[in-house]
């Protein structure tokens, strides 16, 4: 009986001889992503949500906005903080628990990708200086899984904030006060876009499904921002890139 190594080998073995004769195995481009599906205001309750296919990936993104405590270095600026979650069903090797490190890495450079995009104007989430500002939660389930969480997540939780409102809050005898009735747009300044790619073999591919994600040797994600700039950059994996 063949054992799951054996098996993933002989999956990368086909999948490389693919790609040498310049096709894939889903029959897209190298530089083609799956379809991408997105559905706003998934979660009538929640603050802003978004539930995103990639392909066969799906995410939802719930967004939840309360008052809270600025970061110390930060007194003048809201809060952004993003999180992400494989639900068991998702796929045969999640299991419950805390999340390990390659859950803590997608949540990081999602979170990143947006907050140094800059998409969220968080100097305008301020209720007072110092004292309290209004906090911005991205949440990510992951519901079902093959392939590419970095911009499935990303668009998720993109998409969420897009379609999000914030109500607003004034400071009385030092607590931050809801204003009933008051719900204002998130200020938004840009959208950011993240785009993975995956190294097997000499080959650079764009948008990695499940099998030719657990294939590569090396995988990059570049977010931009609307006007093209990069905002941020994660490189996984034990192999390496060339300007080649």
């Amino acid at each position: 009986m063949a054992t799951t190594s054996v098996i993933d080998e002989l999956k990368k073995s086909q999948i490389l001889e693919l790609l040498e004769q310049g096709k894939r195995v889903d029959g897209r481009a190298f530089d083609e992503p799956r379809k991408l599906v997105i559905e706003p205001n998934a979660i009538p309750k929640a603050n802003g949500s978004a539930r995103v296919r990639l392909g066969d990936s799906e995410v939802i993104c719930g967004i939840k906005i309360q008052p809270d405590r600025p970061f110390p270095d930060m007194g003048d600026k809201g809060i952004f903080i993003c999180t992400a979650e494989l639900l068991p069903f998702s796929h045969p090797s999640v299991e419950t628990g805390p999340p390990g490190p390659d859950v803590i890495e997608l949540a990081r450079v999602v979170d990143r990708g947006i907050r140094e995009s800059h998409m969220i104007d968080l100097s305008q989430l301020v209720i007072e200086k110092n004292k309290s500002v209004v906090g911005v939660f991205a949440d990510n389930v992951v519901v079902d899984y093959d392939g590419n969480l970095f911009d499935t997540c990303a668009y998720a939780a993109t998409a969420a904030i897009l379609s999000s409102k914030t109500p607003k809050w004034e400071m009385k005898n030092d607590v931050p006060t809801l204003i009933e009735g008051v719900e204002l747009d998130i200020p938004i300044t840009t959208i950011p876009v993240s785009v993975t790619m995956g190294k097997i073999g000499n080959h650079i591919i764009v948008d990695p499904n499940g099998d030719e994600w657990d294939s590569m040797e090396a995988r990059i994600t570049i977010t931009t921002d609307s006007n093209g700039n990069i905002c941020a950059l994660q490189k996984g994996g034990n192999g390496g890139f060339t300007f080649d």
